[in-house]
């Protein structure tokens, strides 16, 4: 389905809101990327059939191209090695002259106190198929030592590039989501502005009775909640997200509560 203009700069601007997932290199010693959040307005054409990831990436190079400190030099760079695809390199672009290395993640993630011992190992994906520990080890062990390996300096050298002189960022943004029980969890590591809403199973749902609901699709999870939407009353609702449950699927949910106070969370088909 094609995406309006204003549905690219809504999800844009939700981009442009979420806070990086931790400051400076706090976190595995991987720097995060800075650069000034300032509003846009988008105006690239931007393929509707790409996944989230390709999308956000696109967003980030628009992003980069209008900073007057920054220069793109190239992206989404497949190494290989006898034909077979080793890794990608995400981007390569000079800030201030010089040269970084930069890999994009956009993720959202639950928190579960059940699973590892450490803050990071607790945030896990709504569907409990990825973690947060998962794609920092993915990041340390396997995209970033690609810049170092023998098939990328042949690309390095096209590029006039001396990979000792190159610094390797991150640009991490994500979306947490709390217990519905435990909304004041604190954050001592990761950044505590990046939590944005609560989850709550399938057994939970009867508390939001006098609820109006929207289900977003999976790009407008990049979205701001706003009112001018479909809501869906209770019934409609529970009918609707029992459909996702029942596939082992847990969809986010925009919830509009009497008093007009509209939240973001996900239904999740596990028990935390």
């Amino acid at each position: 389905m094609a995406l309006t203009t204003k549905q690219i700069q809504q999800h844009f601007d939700g981009f442009l809101q979420t806070p990086s997932l931790w400051e400076n290199n706090a976190v595995f010693d991987l720097q995060q990327f800075q650069i000034e959040q300032k509003p846009l307005q988008i105006s690239i054409e931007i393929n509707p059939k790409l996944r989230l990831g390709k999308y956000i990436e696109r967003f980030v190079s628009f992003q980069i191209s209008e900073n007057e400190n920054c220069k793109i030099i190239s992206e989404n760079i497949q190494i290989q090695k006898d034909k077979v695809t080793l890794g990608e390199l995400d981007c390569l672009l000079y800030k201030n002259k010089k040269p970084i290395h930069l890999e994009v993640i956009y993720k959202f993630y639950v928190y579960d106190e059940k699973v590892g011992t450490t803050e990071i190992d607790h945030f896990i994906g709504p569907n409990r198929k990825d973690s947060l520990t998962e794609k920092l080890n993915k990041l340390q062990h396997k995209q970033l030592p690609l810049l170092y390996s023998n098939e990328c300096k042949l690309y390095l050298s096209n590029l006039d590039l001396d990979v000792l002189n190159i610094e390797q960022q991150v640009y991490f943004k994500a979306q947490l989501f709390v217990p519905f029980a435990k909304k004041d969890l604190q954050l001592t590591l990761l950044n505590p502005e990046c939590i944005c809403g609560f989850y709550i199973n399938q057994q939970e749902l009867q508390q939001f009775s006098d609820c109006k609901f929207y289900m977003p699709s999976k790009k407008d999870w990049l979205t701001m909640p706003h009112i001018h939407v479909d809501w869906l009353n209770f019934n409609a609702f529970k009918t609707k997200v029992n459909t996702y449950l029942e596939r082992q699927f847990s969809p986010m949910v925009w919830v509009k509560h009497p008093s007009g106070n509209i939240e973001k969370l996900f239904v999740v088909w596990w028990h935390a």
